[in-house]
């Protein structure tokens, strides 16, 4: 089993800037999927970034503003956002699976992100 932890959100202005970090309870292996996903109020959970050893993936909505990585030596990922807009106030929320595809399997708690203007 594998525990996710989210931390680093809070309430920032448009325009700055934000680090959110997922710890994981166990190692990862590279070959597992970490993700975030975001849910904003009254609207469905989506993607935002992936990353496994052989692909990052980043939503149109955000690329050219987040980058994510992962440091599987400590058990890290990492969702640096830049440019923060009021869309993307939501929940982010850290997701593991086993491998390159299929569903993730393990979730974390969610940690708020709130862009005012």
């Amino acid at each position: 089993q594998v525990q996710l932890v989210e931390s680093g959100g809070g309430l920032v202005q448009a325009g700055t800037s934000l680090r959110l970090s997922c710890a994981a309870s166990t190692r990862t292996s590279s070959i597992s999927t970490m993700a975030w996903f975001r849910q904003a109020p009254g609207k469905e959970r989506e993607i935002v970034a992936s990353i496994n050893y052989v692909n990052t993936y980043l939503s149109a909505s955000v690329k050219g503003r987040f980058t994510v990585s992962r440091d599987n030596a400590k058990n890290m990922m990492y969702l640096q956002m830049n440019s923060l807009k009021l869309e993307d106030t939501a929940i982010y929320y850290c997701a593991w699976r086993p491998g390159t595809n299929g569903d993730y399997v393990y979730w974390g708690q969610g940690t708020q992100v709130t862009v005012s203007l």
